[in-house]
């Protein structure tokens, strides 16, 4: 039988469903575990993250919402990553795991095997954290690294921190996808950003919905796009202060540099497009 998936959203979870989670973990027969925003005690988080270390089956982990809501829930979910191999996608986003949170997670998110998607977005995020995220972006093959990486709502992260980040994309081997929407970047940053995915031979996603850009940040990316070659395909501005006019000319430079590498048959075989917009407000905005 092929693997399956779970998905419960929001809900207090029973001991039965617990015990149908860790059964369903242990006998390999899940794919996707999503519980985000689901209540659990510390003793049933537990008996998950051991049914997450003995899993085989298990590609995608979706703990989103406060379900990681404290440093021992953390280590427990350090020590099943260690021991899992199989877990490609983890998504954290709504967890108050702060730069103590991401230290103590390290070394098994930075040594898994197969991990290549991580989501921290609105996790309390600081400049440590950012420089251990850098290590996992590793700047040639020799081994793996992230292709997706999201870090929105993180607004702790000082222009250090994001110029640390804009060096460690540019030379990144693998990634794919980098999704900083809702921090407050503002020009500057956006600047030295532009400077990463010009040298960047990989990244093709960039989201910067509602980071306080302008009109200059805008020119300059469409001086990029325009003047240079980039593996850029799609760039999201979206609730900036820009224009509808730059946006557009933006917009229809990637999609021609898009259609011209079909046509000379080198497209890739995947077609990568931004992700879904989380429906929660970040810890940033509330009260």
């Amino acid at each position: 039988m092929l693997p399956g998936s779970i998905q419960i959203t929001g809900e207090a979870l029973s001991g039965a469903e617990i015990k149908d989670i860790c059964d369903s973990l242990k006998e390999n027969s899940v794919r996707l575990l999503s519980v985000r925003g689901c209540q659990l005690s510390d003793r049933d988080f537990g008996r998950v993250c051991r049914g997450v270390a003995e899993s085989h089956s298990l590609a995608q982990l979706n703990l989103n919402l406060g379900v990681v809501s404290t440093i021992s829930r953390t280590k427990q979910l350090a020590d099943a990553l260690k021991a899992n191999r199989s877990v490609q996608t983890l998504f954290l986003h709504g967890s108050p795991l702060l730069d103590a949170g991401l230290v103590t997670l390290n070394g098994a998110l930075s040594t898994h095997p197969s991990l290549v998607s991580l989501d921290l977005g609105d996790c309390m995020l600081g400049d440590e954290a950012v420089r251990l995220i850098c290590g996992m972006l590793p700047p040639d093959g020799a081994k793996s690294g992230l292709k997706e990486l999201t870090l929105s709502a993180n607004p702790a992260i000082s222009t250090q921190g994001w110029a640390r980040l804009a060096i460690a994309v540019a030379h990144s081997s693998q990634l794919r996808v980098l999704n900083l929407d809702y921090n407050p970047l503002g020009d500057h940053i956006a600047g030295m950003l532009a400077v990463a995915v010009a040298s960047s031979r990989t990244l093709e996603v960039l989201d910067l919905e509602g980071t306080g850009l302008t009109n200059q940040s805008a020119q300059v990316f469409l001086d990029m796009v325009e003047n240079y070659p980039t593996s850029l395909r799609v760039l999201v501005l979206a609730e900036n202060d820009i224009s509808p006019e730059l946006q557009q000319q933006i917009s229809d430079l990637l999609s021609e540099g898009e259609e011209e590498e079909d046509k000379d048959g080198e497209a890739r075989g995947s077609s990568v497009t931004p992700r879904e917009k989380p429906a929660w407000v970040p810890h940033s905005s509330k009260g």
